[in-house]
């Protein structure tokens, strides 16, 4: 038998893979680094700003809560002050933007941030501090939107008062310049805050000042009005709940929101696209579209209804807020009935959100013949603090209300609120509210009988809802820059909505004499929609005389005095979402943001009724769906909507008294 040949690997290739490995290990040994001489770096290890110069000290301490976690907290100390109060701002913005991001040897310089006053801080030489709330920049601990009070929605220990209460704490023990009085001030989410504080303050508190202050998330401030989503500030869930710092930022992918948020669908859809639901704020949003426990038990004016508000208090509210117009006209209602102590005071400006803080001579195109602003800081700001904080009883006390009077833009010191025509010369008079009709013809008439049985009609498309602005419209944002107008939106011309068919609009006569309102009115309507959910937008507008000679660009302007939405759904309740009953005229009333209003005589007044505001507010698929954050294409269906003639504005007028 043969045997098999044995195999052989020629020498070559065996020779070649050996180099080769040889090769990889002789390069996987580093040679020797060639030594260099040292270059010295020129960043110190750490800088030493010289600061003698300065006209204040600067601070930065983290002040321990009760809880072990520790606040980032900015002390600005004028410099050579002694026995001085303290103004506290707790913020989710960055304490550090809020007292400038580079130092400067002026004070009134690096509190040009929001929420400083500046003039009043600097002329009347307080202790300005400003700190991160938990869990925001350079605080430790976990963050959580509006975070409520211990209780069924926080089993912890610590809440925002409790943090105030600690904070002020350490500040009155620590800080050696101040008197040890403090007052608290804040706009918007820093004007919740204060509100926050008056839960069992602290003995040191001495005053509080919220302005613009978010209340009630549902019923009209951020998140809904009166049930419908307010989308547009989608891009603040993202920026603010998803990172510690606000570092991830909205994408934008549209020129015109509009196009941005057609495209998406529903809210829902565009919040999946977006990544929101990685965001537990959000969760909660989409979780609770009705007012249920979770709204009602963390609104402020509910929360402050069962507390004494034993700290003198300013709620500050604007009346061309885009953000939260109803708060502190909200909480105003609820505490000033019990304040037997006369601690609860009230202003109200023609301002935007935030706006008594910058230039309150011009919004948009209004002018008001002054800087309303400048004169509240140092006319009604200025006395309060320095009454309660440096306890001098010489200051006169302010009167209990300040209110801009629009129309004839004079201000008005009153004593409470709605006042009629208190304090001025002609006193006799009160508030009668009186049915504005929207009758037939398009007509809107003032007083009388209502018409019981006509009624206008509309087609509303959810392919095409009426924009709450002129198109394009531009991204949520402060930065004018940018084009970003939103603080001032609520001043726009409304001629683009007056002039579409899926708008019905009622004007009055010519006015021969000036017409006072002054409080809330309310939407009286009666109407029908071949759906079987609707969302209702009543708007009560001045419209000018069609030539203006002092300002040509407002003839013809239509200003929106007061508006909002409903969301029909809510018709029996605003935690019960029902069915509408197709093509069957309903009753719905809801109250429009306070006015102090006066129509001039050659103007005439209007009101309109539509069926979106988009995209300021998500689109009613005018089906009835369980949860409108997830409806779907196919839900978005065409209605026919009719505005009944026995439909009314009650409108707060004042009258001369009989």
């Amino acid at each position: 038998m043969k045997s098999l040949p044995v195999r052989r690997t020629p020498r070559l290739p065996l020779l070649l893979a050996a180099l080769a490995l040889a090769g990889l290990a002789h390069a996987q040994v580093a040679p020797p680094a060639p030594q260099y001489p040292a270059l010295p770096s020129e960043t110190p290890a750490e800088f030493a700003a010289p600061n003698a110069g300065f006209n204040y000290v600067k601070r930065t301490v983290m002040i321990p809560m009760r809880d072990g976690t520790k606040l980032n907290t900015i002390i600005i100390v004028p410099k050579g002050v002694q026995a001085a109060p303290i103004l506290l701002t707790r913020t989710p913005y960055d304490a550090s933007s809020l007292v400038g991001h580079a130092d400067s040897s002026d004070l009134e310089t690096i509190l040009t941030g929001y929420d400083n006053a500046a003039d009043v801080i600097v002329e009347e030489g307080y202790i300005r501090v400003v700190q991160d709330v938990r869990g925001k920049y350079g605080s430790e601990g976990d963050y959580v939107m509006n975070r409520p009070l211990h209780g069924p929605l926080n089993p912890t220990p610590v809440d925002h008062s409790t943090d105030t209460w600690d904070t002020i704490e350490w500040l009155t023990k620590n800080v050696p310049e101040t008197n040890g009085r403090v007052g608290i001030i804040g706009i918007s989410y820093d004007g919740f805050l204060p509100l926050m504080a008056l839960v069992h303050p602290h003995p040191a508190l001495k005053v509080a000042v919220p302005m613009n202050p978010m209340v009630d998330g549902w019923m009209g401030d951020d998140w809904f009005h009166n049930g419908a989503f307010r989308q547009i500030n989608m891009s603040y869930v993202l920026e603010q709940v998803v990172t510690r710092a606000n570092t991830v930022k909205w994408p934008t992918t549209n020129y015109d929101d509009y196009d941005m948020y057609m495209r998406a669908g529903s809210a829902g859809a565009l919040g999946h696209e977006r990544g929101l639901e990685q965001s537990g704020f959000w969760n909660k949003l989409v979780a609770h579209p009705a007012y249920d426990d979770f709204w009602r038990q963390q609104a402020m004016d509910r929360v402050l209804a069962g507390e004494p508000v034993t700290v003198p208090t300013l709620l500050v509210h604007s009346l061309w807020d885009a953000e939260d117009i109803y708060g502190a006209i909200a909480v105003w209602k609820a505490v000033k009935p019990h304040d037997t102590g006369n601690n609860v005071f009230l202003s109200l400006g023609p301002w935007s959100h935030g706006g008594a803080i910058g230039d309150g001579s011009t919004l948009g195109t209004l002018k008001f013949g002054s800087d309303t602003a400048l004169y509240w800081r140092q006319q009604v700001l200025k006395p309060f603090l320095a009454r309660y904080l440096k306890g001098d009883a010489n200051v006169p006390a302010i009167p209990t209300v300040t209110a801009f009077e629009t129309g004839t833009n004079k201000w008005r010191n009153l004593k409470t609120w709605p006042a009629g025509c208190e304090g001025q010369a002609n006193a006799g008079c009160a508030i009668e509210p009186v049915a504005l009709h929207l009758a037939a013809g398009q007509k809107a008439v003032l007083g009388g009988a209502a018409d019981s049985t006509g009624y206008d009609e509309y087609v509303s498309d959810p392919a095409r809802p009426v924009p709450f602005r002129q198109r394009p419209i531009p991204p949520y944002g402060y930065d004018e820059t940018k084009g970003q107008t939103w603080p001032r939106w609520l001043a726009d011309d409304q001629r683009e909505a007056s002039g579409r068919t899926d708008v019905a609009t009622f004007v009055s006569d010519v006015l021969t004499a000036p017409l006072k309102i002054s409080g809330e009115p309310v939407a009286h309507l009666v109407a029908s929609t071949s759906g079987t959910d609707s969302d209702w937008v009543v708007k009560l507008i001045d419209v000018y005389p069609d030539q203006v000679g002092s300002q040509p660009a407002m003839g013809g302007y239509q200003l929106m005095v007061a508006g909002d939405i409903f969301r029909g759904r809510y018709r029996a309740g605003f935690d019960k979402p029902k069915a509408l009953a197709p093509n069957k005229p309903l009753a719905y009333r809801f109250g429009l943001p306070t006015t102090n209003h006066v129509f001039l005589p050659g103007h005439r007044i209007m009101v309109q009724v539509q069926s979106s505001w988009f995209p300021l507010y998500d689109r009613n698929p005018q089906t009835f769906v369980p949860n409108i954050f997830f409806a779907q294409p196919g839900d978005y269906r065409k209605a026919t909507q009719r505005v009944y003639h026995s439909s009314y504005v009650e409108l707060p007028l004042v009258r001369a008294a009989r």
